[in-house]
């Protein structure tokens, strides 16, 4: 299969580069070392820069002032947003925009769409999802409220959700009486809803957004199961960009280090133990990358494989979460106790991957998910 990219997809990575190439990694010690070190807000600087360099608006189509691009070039963009360790909700925003866009109402699209692209409304999801989307896992209920034909009632939890306290609006997944999963849009400052503050691992504002009878027009809410699909498989798929991403650039900042560092007049590098460790974890790499461009590209057209997407989304799921724990854990080591140093940013590459390994959940769970597709749809 052919996965060379594009000149719409080389260009959309060049500019991202291009922005990314002025943002300093994030430095700052993580709350497990020092209480209280969690930033209030995103960085609102890059968002503009995001915006006035169009890449907020890659997926959408021209209608909608964007670029009419696919999750490929998204994805391209969301590897060179990791390398640096960026602060925005680029995935978040992106991929809800991208399923209101496929799904959503004409009323709802008009709403939002418009003010995607130039960074003027910030999105945000629930949990992807990591090991399915039974009721008995959504963790929101929706109801039609009594004697109405157009209001919905939402009442229930979504934990860990980013960038809520920043969001304009919140894609929260729910489930009907019929246990029918939807997609509802709600607005961050709404009657009965409310923020109950979490930090994440590598030291990020989540929330709980807790829902409390909170009434939403039919409009705000996509009553189609595979929207809530849609969004799931782009915001794994994204996750899996992101760890692709820091690992590449540890790996590189792992290089450096060893190519400088001597030892008994040599370079660690030129040691065997190391060269073959290193070499291990490039080709963790390779197979992070290679599974990544086919989930996109099956999220992006929905045919072509044996198996559903969500086949490829879990293969993408394994590699990306087992090999960014095992770059992360051989650039520590083979960095030595300057790898320990929170003067060194390494530290905070390291959080950041146990965070998105977090996010994408085990390994374990995918592969069970996997075989329960295969049992499903046995392969010729």
């Amino acid at each position: 299969m052919d996965f060379t990219f594009t000149e719409e997809h080389l260009a959309a990575a060049e500019a991202a580069k291009a922005v990314f190439s002025a943002v300093a990694p994030d430095a700052v010690p993580s709350p497990a070392m020092t209480a209280g070190a969690v930033a209030e807000d995103f960085d609102r600087v890059l968002w503009a820069r995001l915006a006035d360099s169009g890449l907020l608006g890659l997926m959408l189509s021209r209608e909608h002032d964007g670029a009419g691009l696919d999750p490929i070039a998204l994805c391209l963009v969301l590897r060179e947003s990791a390398k640096v360790l960026a602060r925005v909700p680029l995935l978040e925003t992106s991929a809800v925009a991208m399923t209101v866009e496929r799904y959503g109402s004409a009323a709802l699209r008009e709403e939002v769409l418009p003010r995607v692209g130039n960074g003027g409304l910030v999105l945000t999801a629930g949990a992807s999802g990591r090991t399915g989307h039974d009721a008995a896992e959504l963790a929101v209920t929706a109801h039609r409220q009594a004697g109405s034909t157009g209001d919905w009632i939402l009442d229930g939890a979504q934990t860990a959700v980013p960038w809520a306290q920043c969001a304009d609006l919140v894609a929260v997944p729910a489930h009907t009486g019929g246990g029918r999963p939807v997609l509802a849009l709600v607005p961050r400052i709404h009657d009965g809803l409310a923020l109950a503050e979490q930090i994440s691992t590598n030291g990020e504002r989540l929330a709980e957004v807790r829902l409390d009878g909170v009434r939403i027009d039919e409009n705000r809410l996509i009553d189609d199961e595979q929207a809530w699909e849609f969004l799931r498989g782009l915001l794994a798929t994204g996750t899996c960009a992101l760890a692709l991403g820091l690992g590449e650039q540890v790996l590189a900042m792992t290089g450096e280090y060893t190519g400088r560092r001597e030892q008994f007049g040599f370079p660690v590098a030129t040691f065997q133990a190391v060269a073959v460790q290193a070499a291990d974890r490039y080709m963790d790499l390779r197979a992070m990358e290679a599974t990544l461009w086919q989930a996109a590209w099956r999220i992006g057209t929905g045919s072509g494989g044996a198996l559903p997407p969500a086949g490829d989304i879990a293969v993408a799921k394994i590699w990306a979460s087992e090999g960014v724990r095992r770059v992360v854990q051989t650039a520590q080591h083979l960095h030595g106790g300057f790898g320990a140093d929170v003067d060194y940013p390494l530290h905070r590459y390291h959080a950041w991957a146990k965070q998105l390994e977090l996010s994408l959940g085990p390994a374990a769970a995918h592969e069970e998910a996997l075989g329960d597709l295969l049992a499903a749809h046995p392969l010729d």
